[in-house]
């Protein structure tokens, strides 16, 4: 058996295959194909399929022999662990008729941790010691599972890791990205940067910038999501430097021809900006909020230090807290009722009295399934903003087929939008 590295026409392309019938079941959320994905993508390996298997030696070993034949390197996630329906190594020297050995080093590393923990060595981590002889391994500092580098045939290197998403993160840092970088595997340098907009449908804004998407290096690629289109700009180069000058005059023309449709880039969002502006300006918000529930509050609390900026706010749900904290006169709830321009109006004055912040957002709506009539269906929305200089309402009606989270987040994150725009045009 070959450890030696090879180059041929797989060019160093990459996959992943996680293992574990919890994943097929939709027991647990596949986050490690996820991360391991942009953590290849990081480093410039070509990365074209993801499989999942369940924990059947059978289908496991039919996945690897395949995966054999069309990429250069396999990354394995999960079925490392000491139960029987823990069958990666298995499956995996069965694929290449290889024998297992216990690993002395493994299996002394695994009684200590256990042993350390007050606890008496079951046999059935033994099995855990039971690797190819002229592997290398993976160490797993945190757990018990050990992974692998292992190249059974020329041209075709496995890299195994535990399914534990810590564990996984923790060797792929230590051992494989060292690995890959000591061998030079790699095609080139990737950067990338991600453009976020609001208040744009993602054909419009494709539409706008066509001739753009056309390109090949940098590529533009959107991605639309609950409120929001986002576009990643993506550069490869022979060293990262050039790579991330590549994006430069592309983001600029992009936001030359978006304008305030653009809010933020990477990981801002509309709540972090609407944030650094009222920290800016050394301003505060309170809110006062009755379909979102106190949504806009908790999203606007999601941004560490937000309490410099954020007072609080009263969840105004029912119409008899709308009259007695916010001061809402029973006669606007009764012409009007609870879902309209006049209310919200009130309830965004109320909360500024009673809260003494620079600015405040109220939001009452109908968020459905029930609740709705023929003059105030599913998806209308009321929105006031209060502050320095006076009040402004919108009226929003979101189509009536959303779901009530959908509504709700929509309503989220108008509000905050909104209020982004106007301290825009104060700065």
């Amino acid at each position: 058996m070959s450890n030696i590295l090879t180059r041929s026409n797989k060019n160093n392309s990459v996959e992943i295959l996680c293992i574990g019938t919890e994943i097929l079941l939709g027991n647990i959320l596949n986050s490690n194909a996820k991360w391991l994905s942009e953590e290849l993508y990081s480093i410039g390996l070509s990365h074209y399929r993801q499989t999942v298997v369940g924990d059947n030696c059978a289908r496991v070993k039919e996945a690897i022999i395949e995966a054999s034949k069309r990429c250069r390197y396999l990354i394995t996630t999960g079925g490392l662990g000491p139960t029987p329906d823990d069958l990666t190594t298995e499956a995996i020297a069965a694929a290449f008729n290889c024998r297992l050995h216990e690993n002395p080093a493994i299996w002394m590393d695994i009684q200590q941790k256990l042993t350390g923990r007050n606890c008496l060595v079951p046999e059935i981590n033994r099995k855990q010691a039971l690797l190819p002889i002229d592997a290398e391994i993976i160490p797993n500092l945190s757990g018990t599972a050990p992974g692998i580098i292992w190249s059974p045939i020329d041209d075709f290197t496995i890299l195994t890791f535990p399914g534990v998403p810590s564990e996984m993160k923790e060797m792929w840092l230590s051992t494989a990205i060292p690995w890959f970088k000591k061998n030079e595997i790699h095609q080139g340098y990737f950067a990338s940067k991600v453009l976020h907009f609001s208040g744009i449908k993602e054909s419009i804004l494709a539409e706008l910038l066509s001739d753009l998407l056309e390109k090949s290096n940098p590529t533009i690629a959107p991605y639309a999501s609950i409120g929001e289109v986002r576009l990643r700009i993506t550069a490869k180069s022979k060293n990262l430097e050039r790579a991330q000058d590549l994006i430069k005059p592309v983001e600029k023309e992009i936001l030359k021809r978006t304008g305030a449709k653009f809010f933020g880039s990477n990981n801002e969002s509309l709540a972090s900006v609407v944030i650094q502006l009222l920290r800016d300006r050394k301003e505060t918000i309170c809110v006062a909020e009755s379909c979102t529930g106190g949504g806009i509050g908790a999203t606007l609390t999601t941004i560490p230090g937000s309490s410099d900026v954020f007072v609080g706010g009263i969840i105004a749900y029912n119409n008899s807290i709308k009259q007695k904290l916010l001061e809402v006169p029973p006669t606007l709830l009764k012409e009007f009722g609870a879902v309209s321009i006049p209310v919200v109006e009130a309830m965004a004055t109320g909360a500024l009295k009673k809260l003494s912040t620079t600015w405040c957002i109220s939001v009452s709506g109908i968020a459905g399934p029930t609740g709705e009539s023929s003059e105030k269906p599913i998806g209308l929305v009321d929105f006031c903003i209060a502050g320095p200089d006076g009040i402004k309402s919108y009226e929003n009606r979101f189509n009536s087929n959303r779901t009530r989270i959908e509504i709700q987040r929509l309503s989220i994150l108008r509000a905050l939008d909104e209020l982004r725009l106007l301290l825009l045009n104060k700065s």
